[in-house]
């Protein structure tokens, strides 16, 4: 294979062979490739949902949908918390602090047939939701963790239930064991781990070295979340961890094919090629249209933007054409200045593993005072403000 098709870090690393992978079980569902797309704010809505769908098969939740609003009945929740017709199985992830919402809300979910499977957000590391109690904070609270998620599972019945958290708040405050263990006893059909902690934030590399361990302490599945940049990236983990499968977050943004070249590699077949700057084109205009078609050209257009960046990052002259395409506010202008664009230029293999989305950096983690005092309080926090997921 090219060198131009993969980085110096995958070369060497294998397509999966025959049997070496299994479908990722969760309850009544069975997910092949073993690949889910990772919940993000503003980014996982039904158009992108779709597009990523048509690469590849997997488990494609929505974007956080938090619970209270949801429980309430509040429209501009329940438009995001909608699926398309085609879409199937249906994964919407659920943020919430009150056992009490998050009871009502998964009990109207499945009592509508809404959903095939529910995610469970622990994970956020955004400042506003941990100051307040909640997000990366809960795991600090055992008691309220195991609350919420048997809230979680009781109103679900047949629908599975996952949960997802990061290693910990910072190097101090180490939550992953317990998170892992308390999703098993209240029945969660898995769990995932974003390999870092919420001071890291996306900083650094991803510590795959505690998706092993957590394999190793539960009997449930377990998916690992962090720097899957390429498709081989994922089998590398998987095979580096023993995990179940893999959540794929920023490494899709601007690249939905990538879940074309995961199928590959997983069913032991070779990397298919990178598209060439023309399909890149094609694809941008079809998600900007989607979009469009879902909630309004000019909401959609300004939502945009950052797509359009993602997707043409490391292209010749991309940064002058990411200039401009920040001030196209109609779809038929980001038509009209694209179509004069080298179509045949490849796809630059720098641009594989730059960062795309979240920036890097790392925080101090703000949390309520005296929130440390008793971790074993179970009292429900003040922090149902719809973020960013972990």
């Amino acid at each position: 294979m090219s060198a131009l098709h993969e980085s110096d870090v995958n070369r060497d690393v294998p397509p999966a062979r025959p049997g070496e992978l299994a479908p990722l079980r969760l309850g009544p569902l069975w997910v092949w490739p073993p690949v889910v797309l990772a919940p993000m704010a503003g980014v996982t809505n039904y158009p992108f949902r779709a597009l990523c769908r048509r690469f590849g098969a997997g488990l494609y939740v929505s974007e956080m949908i938090t619970a209270r609003p949801l429980a309430e009945g509040r429209d501009k929740t329940l438009k995001l918390a909608g699926f398309g017709p085609e879409e199937s199985p249906r994964s919407l992830q659920l943020y919430g602090v009150d056992p009490h919402y998050v009871g009502a809300a998964v009990e109207r979910l499945v009592g509508e047939g809404a959903v095939d499977h529910i995610d469970m957000n622990f994970g956020c590391p955004v400042r506003k939701v941990t100051r307040k109690g909640g997000g990366a904070a809960i795991p600090l609270k055992p008691r309220l963790l195991a609350n919420i998620v048997r809230a979680a599972v009781t109103h679900a019945g047949r629908v599975p239930v996952t949960i997802k958290f990061r290693i910990g708040v910072n190097d101090e405050l180490i939550t992953f064991r317990d998170a892992g263990r308390i999703g098993q006893e209240e029945g969660c059909a898995a769990v995932a781990l974003h390999a870092r902690t919420a001071a890291q934030l996306y900083d650094g590399e991803a510590r795959w070295e505690a998706i092993a361990e957590l394999k190793q302490r539960v009997d449930i599945p377990v998916l690992g979340n962090g720097d899957i940049w390429e498709a081989k990236d994922a089998l590398r983990m998987l095979r580096a961890t023993g995990c179940d499968g893999v959540v794929v977050g920023r490494g899709c943004l601007g690249r939905p094919w990538l879940f074309r070249e995961l199928a590959a590699v997983m069913n032991g077949e070779p990397t298919p090629a990178p598209p060439k700057l023309g399909e890149v084109l094609d694809v941008m205009l079809e998600h900007a249209e989607r979009l469009a078609q879902w909630m309004g050209e000019g909401p959609a257009m300004r939502a945009f933007r950052r797509h359009t960046s993602w997707y043409t990052k490391g292209f010749r002259g991309s940064a002058q054409l990411r200039a401009e395409l920040m001030h196209v506010e109609r779809l038929e202008q980001l038509r009209e200045r694209v179509a004069g664009l080298d179509r045949e230029q490849p796809f630059p293999p720098s641009a594989l593993r730059v960062p795309r989305g979240k920036s890097s950096g790392t925080q101090t983690v703000s949390l309520p005072d005296g929130y440390l005092d008793d971790l074993l309080d179970a009292t429900p926090p003040e922090a149902e403000e719809e973020s960013d997921g972990g």
